[in-house]
């Protein structure tokens, strides 16, 4: 327990104990943010503080078991035994212990936007969306429509879901499954609008944030300019007589969200502002942690084929992701929901990377 990832269990054990104190006062649990925020830390330490309990006691027999092997040979295959034993704990908390992406317990606010071309690229932006669907019915996660920009041909040019976990667990964090996400998503297939039965290449741009509860994200309505439409549906033919639509701007950071989904501006505007708190959020994050920033980079800034981080062939029935290699040919069963493989992988090469840096004495875990 001598090396470098390791040296931070003690601090770790420490801040455990203090949290099941805390936890254990009932004057605790009448802030239930409070209450909850650390409930989420302590259940977050406690596999870490059972592997370090296990290792201590796997060091002990070992010790022990060298002693014996002075006077009875036959302890040293327990030795052996030991040994495989306590390496696979340490590299079990080398893992743990590489620093978090403190927003893994969120929940997210995901945007797909259509993006070159046309109808097709709509159609695409559908198809995500419908991925995305099962894959959080699949988690037992509640996905809820904020906005949508529907087409005619039942695509969307933009439409943004709030994706939330029905537990709150942080082992269950949609943001730690889902922030690999963001990018632009490339697709080759023939499209429905196609006679000649070409092949065809389109993209469509997908945004994931944390979602940010107000305790966490202050915004002075002073801050704030609101303007009121009226909304309009597919091919821009206006679907509603009142000023229901809301476009809510950030004035210091110039931030613009527009939302005209419900019949309601009141609605419109709760769900902008909870769009605007997300955002403002990542920028936050963005300003402190800079390595945020680098990992951000492969999300949405403008949506065209050369930034891709995914294709998706109909024609080999296979999706590849551009930033790990993977590659698979079961492209009908991702579409369906079954994002464990790629997301399994991209989560992977994350962590492999992140221990990498804490082994060398640079890590910052990215988001």
């Amino acid at each position: 327990m001598t090396d470098q990832p390791l040296g931070a269990l003690p601090d770790l054990i420490a801040e455990h104990a203090r949290l099941e104190r805390a936890l254990a006062d009932p004057a605790v649990h009448t802030d239930t943010v409070r209450a909850r925020d650390l409930g989420r830390r302590y259940a977050e330490l406690g596999p870490i503080v059972e592997s370090a309990r296990e290792l201590d006691a796997a060091t002990a027999d070992r010790e022990a078991a060298r002693e014996l092997a002075h006077e009875d040979a036959s302890f040293s295959s327990e030795i052996v035994l030991l040994d495989a034993r306590i390496a696979q704990l340490q590299a079990e908390l080398r893992e743990a212990l590489v620093p978090k992406d403190p927003a893994d317990g969120k929940d997210v606010i995901m945007q797909i936007k259509a993006g070159e071309g046309g109808e097709e690229s709509a159609l695409f932006a559908g198809d995500l969306l419908r991925m995305y669907l099962r894959y959080a019915e699949r988690q037992g996660w509640q996905a809820e429509v904020l906005d949508a920009e529907p087409t005619e041909l039942g695509g969307y040019r933009d439409i943004s879901v709030a994706i939330k976990a029905r537990n709150g667990r942080p082992a269950d964090g949609v943001w730690r499954r889902l922030k690999y996400e963001g990018g632009v998503h490339r697709v080759q297939r023939v499209p429905v609008t196609e006679s000649q039965g070409r092949i065809h290449t389109s993209a469509a741009g997908v945004l994931v944030l944390p979602e940010a509860e107000e305790i966490e994200v202050q915004i002075d309505p002073n801050d704030l300019r609101i303007d009121v439409f009226r909304s309009s549906g597919p091919g821009g033919q206006s679907v509603n007589t009142t000023d229901s639509a809301v476009r809510i701007t950030h004035l210091p950071t110039g931030t613009v969200v527009s939302m005209q989904n419900e019949k309601s501006q009141l609605q419109n505007r709760e769900a902008g502002m909870r769009v605007l708190r997300a955002r403002l959020y990542a920028l936050a994050q963005d300003s402190q942690q800079r390595e945020a920033a680098d990992a951000r980079r492969s999300q949405v800034r403008t949506v065209d084929r050369s930034e891709r981080v995914r294709t998706y062939n109909f024609g080999e029935n296979r999706i590849s992701d551009h930033r790990v290699g993977f590659k698979a040919y079961n492209l009908d069963q991702v579409l369906d929901g079954d994002l464990d493989a790629v997301i399994g992988a991209l989560t992977q090469a994350d962590t492999e990377a992140a221990l990498a840096g804490a082994e060398s004495g640079t890590a910052g875990r990215s988001g």
